[in-house]
Parts: structure tokens; sequence; C-alpha cells
């Protein structure tokens, strides 16, 4: 199968950038002709002011990514283009490209982006459905995209506009979503039902299960206030029993968490920075249990997968997809979310329980296996893409493909 990978990676890396890169490797290593088309928001340092002003549009509809787009589907002519991040320098107009192309589109929502300008439905501290309930006008009132209006503003245009165009609903063939929580929040906003399917982040090489149970608990991600780093401090000062923790991470709290903890005299919480990926996954082997105290709806965090890939339980807020994906009592506990004392109470009792953590990890290992490997993922992968090629479309050219994996004999027309 020929197909197109589609991306708009980050100035910084993030999850959204590994799972292309895993799904990429994942369908070339199974034989597929894989190409990709990116654009990079490391291009915007390069702008001039003119180029920036004229970005707003780009967001709405990006000419050059539907133009160098369309060239490309010509010259490589991909039975299939799956698309990851489009925000903000491929835009939506790409889905019109493929199209007018005859190309079918699966699109994986790694985020909330076309819910929220923010793409994370969070504000102030809690979680907010308001864009959902109500109307996009809220997010530029609140300034929801970098705190900012003037930066929310054609955001929030884009979704509006390609809301009414339906793109959304008639642009793509296929979504692909992470969790059922998802996939129902995307329901919700209008997205035809029929149109998503879900399938879980995958890990592309497995890690291997830990040797022996912990000596720490273990904290991995950015150090932000939404991320639940104020009811981490805040749960450590309620402990009872003296219990090592490591920070493995960076971000915009970390000197006013470090000041807190040296305040306080907690000795024994370690900040370890940044690490690469390889000690992190060291780190999570030699941890006894991953606090994951995150105060907004995660779409699906790769250091879950990790976590359970390791054999190592997780204590997680009870909250969104990661109340989904961490189930409590089985591989791991839940906690009320922006509650210091559960947190502290339920990593008090997993400190106090080694027996039943141990089991927790071997439970969490077992979910791995069954649900987040590279091989189940192609499975689930190829069953959705096989969907999108076998459904009815209008465009003739989809025809060939039909053939060639349904097994269809008759009737069918060859592409021009």
């Amino acid at each position: 199968m020929k197909i197109l990978l589609i991306h708009n990676s980050y100035q910084q890396p993030g999850g959204e950038d590994v799972l292309f890169e895993q799904e990429r490797k994942l369908l070339g290593s199974a034989g597929h002709e894989v190409f990709t088309y990116r654009r990079s928001n490391l291009e915007i340092r390069t702008y001039n002011i003119v180029q920036r002003i004229g970005l707003a549009k780009q967001v709405v509809w990006a000419s050059p990514s539907h133009n160098g787009l369309q060239k490309l589907l010509l010259e490589k002519r991909p039975d299939l283009v799956h698309a990851h991040n489009t925000f903000p320098l491929v835009s939506p107009s790409i889905y019109w490209t493929c199209k007018a192309a005859g190309i079918p589109v699966v699109q994986t929502l790694h985020n909330y982006r076309l819910l929220c300008p923010a793409a994370a439905l969070y504000r102030d501290g809690h979680v907010c459905d308001e864009c959902i309930d109500h109307s996009l006008l809220h997010s530029l009132w609140h300034g929801c995209y970098r705190n900012s209006r003037l930066a929310t503003a054609p955001v929030a245009l884009m979704l509006a506009v390609h809301r009414q165009r339906q793109t959304w609903a008639k642009m793509v063939d296929c979504y692909i979503a992470l969790t059922q929580f998802a996939k129902d929040k995307y329901i919700k906003s209008g997205i035809p039902s029929h149109k998503i399917q879900i399938k879980p982040n995958f890990l592309y090489a497995d890690p291997g299960v830990r040797g022996q149970e912990g000596s720490y608990a273990l904290y991995v991600g950015s150090v932000t206030r939404a991320k639940g780093l104020p009811d981490v401090a805040a749960a450590w000062h309620r402990l009872k029993i003296p219990i090592p923790l490591q920070i493995v991470g960076d971000g915009p709290y970390l000197k006013t968490m470090q000041r807190e903890v040296s305040n306080n005299g907690y000795s024994n919480v370690c900040f370890k920075g940044l690490m690469s990926h390889e000690k992190v996954l060291s780190a999570m082997k030699e941890a006894r249990f991953v606090v994951f105290p995150s105060q907004y709806y995660e779409n699906f965090p790769m250091t879950l997968v990790e976590s359970f890939a390791c054999g190592v339980p997780v204590i997680a807020s009870r909250l969104g997809s990661v109340k989904e994906i961490v189930q409590d009592g089985l591989c791991g506990l839940q906690f009320a979310p922006g509650d210091p004392d559960d947190l502290a109470a339920k990593i008090e009792w997993a400190w106090t329980h080694p027996r039943e953590m141990r089991a927790m990890g071997r439970a969490a290992r077992a979910e791995y296996e069954a649900k987040y490997t590279a091989q189940h993922s192609y499975k689930l992968l190829m069953k959705i893409y096989a969907s999108v090629l076998q459904s009815p479309h209008k465009e003739s050219s989809y025809s060939p493909v039909i053939a060639r994996y349904s097994g269809a004999k008759n009737n069918l027309q060859e592409a021009p």
C-alpha cells in the first residue's frame, strides 16, 4: 500500500511527534511504501514581519501547503493519506486537496484542537468544555490560546470557518480517537460517530519489564501547574512516612517547586531535570510506582504506556482518558484530581502495600502486551485503513485500492 503521512511538528518535540515517527517506522517495517509531507513550526523563526502577519491567514487556509500537497499527490499517487497534526502551517486546506484528488483521508486526533483553540479543554486551573457546550467566542474572550486574545483569534476563526464549511464532517473519511472518552467528546462536538474509530497509542520498541521492585516514587513530564505538580508538593507535605520522590522534567513551575521543597526541608525529593528517553525508561524500571497527577484532559500520555511496558503501576488522577487507561485497583490507583489529601493517602497505601503493588505492576505489563504493542497497533491500523478503502465513495479513483486490498474483482474502474 502507498501511504502518505502528513504532520506539522512542534518547535519543542512532543508526544505527537514521537507517535508520528513510530507509526512511520511501523508502516515502513511492514513493507508499505510510505511518503511524508511535513512542515515544522521552526520555519516561523525565519519569517519576516510580513510573513508573520500573514500567518493568521495560513492557519485558516495555508495555500503553500495546499499547492505543495497537490503536487505531491500527483507525483506519488498514494492509496491513502493519514494526517496527524495540521496546526498551524499545514492547515485544514489539505483535506480539500485530498478530496479533490479522490484520495481518502484518515486523521488521528492527538489532542482536542478541533474542539478548543488551546487544544487542551483547560482554562484557569480547571477543565473547560465551554467551546463545546456554547461558542468559540468563549475562547476569544478568555484568550485561551497562549493567554492572548490576539493569538486566539485566528485559531478560533479557523475552527469557525471549517465548522461552517463542514470540513470536519465531509472532508475526512475516518478519525482515529485514542480513547472512548476522546471519541465521546468529538461526537458531542458534532463529528459523526460512524467516522470515529479507536486506536490507542503504542510503543514501537518494547523496553522490557523491570527486574525488581523499585525504591522511589517517580514523576515524569513537564513541571507545570496543569500537570498537577502543586498537588504533588502538597501531598508530600502531608505524608506521615518519608517516601523518596524523583522528578524528571523541566517547566515553568520548577523553580517554585524547588523553593517549596527547600523551605520545607524535603530531603527525599530529588529533581533530575531533563533526561534522554533511554534514561527515563531506566528510571521507571527503578521506581516502585509512577505518579501522574494531571489536572486536565490528557489524551493518551506516552508516560502511561511506557510505565505499563516496564511493569510499573501508576497513581493517576481520576480524570478523562487517564481514568479510562489506568484502571483503579488493577494496574494502578486513582485519586481525586486537585485533592492532595487523597493523593497522599494513595501514595502511603501504595508504599506500605508492596505485595499488592507488585501484582498491579504485573497487571500493567499485561495491559501493555494486550493493547499497546506495535503488533497490536498495526492490526488495528490495517483494519481502519481497510474500512476506509472499502467504504462506498463517489470518486472512482478509490476503486483500484479496494480491488487490491478487499479482493473485489468486477466493475472497478482504473484510476486515470
